[in-house]
């Protein structure tokens, strides 16, 4: 695990494009990120930013009411995003009618807020974030990368 503190808004985003340009190019299956964080942490925030820094010019809608955004990029190595916000989810059978399964064997990144709302139909996360407030501006973020994740991403290849 490695720790960071991200001094204030313009640091959260510049971190999410470093991050976007660091990533392995998903094959195979999903290249999976956990956000977690309280409300107001900064998780869309990043998720906005991992966005731009893969070239998307367009809204970044939160899918706090849908749950799921997907997204078609014109990036060499990642084309297709997948933004999940699990917070309003009330069970996590419920993930089941999003179609999810249909995206488990496509080489997306899946960007997941709320995970654990999602715990037993999620597939493991490669990478988790985690951000917590640290000030009024700043939050703290903690990057976990699992030792077997399935992309190979190693914690010093990250911003």
């Amino acid at each position: 695990m490695s720790e960071r503190l991200l001094a204030d808004e313009a640091a959260t985003c510049a971190f999410g494009e470093a991050l976007a340009r660091a990533l392995p190019a998903p094959e195979g299956c999903p290249l999976v990120i956990w956000l977690q964080g309280d409300l107001g942490a900064g998780k869309t925030t990043l998720c906005r930013a991992i966005l731009r820094g893969l070239g998307w010019q367009g809204a970044v809608r939160s899918p706090t009411y849908t749950l799921m955004e997907p997204y078609t990029l014109p990036h060499p190595r990642i084309s297709e995003v997948l933004h999940l916000d699990l917070y309003r989810l009330g069970d996590p059978a419920e993930l089941e009618f999003l179609g999810l399964q249909d995206w488990l064997g496509q080489p997306a990144l899946w960007l997941v807020e709320w995970p654990e709302k999602g715990r037993g139909y999620l597939p493991p996360a490669d990478l988790l974030l985690t951000l917590t407030p640290a000030g009024e501006a700043a939050r703290r973020l903690e990057m976990t990368v699992w030792p077997d994740n399935a992309h190979g991403i190693a914690a010093d290849a990250l911003p």
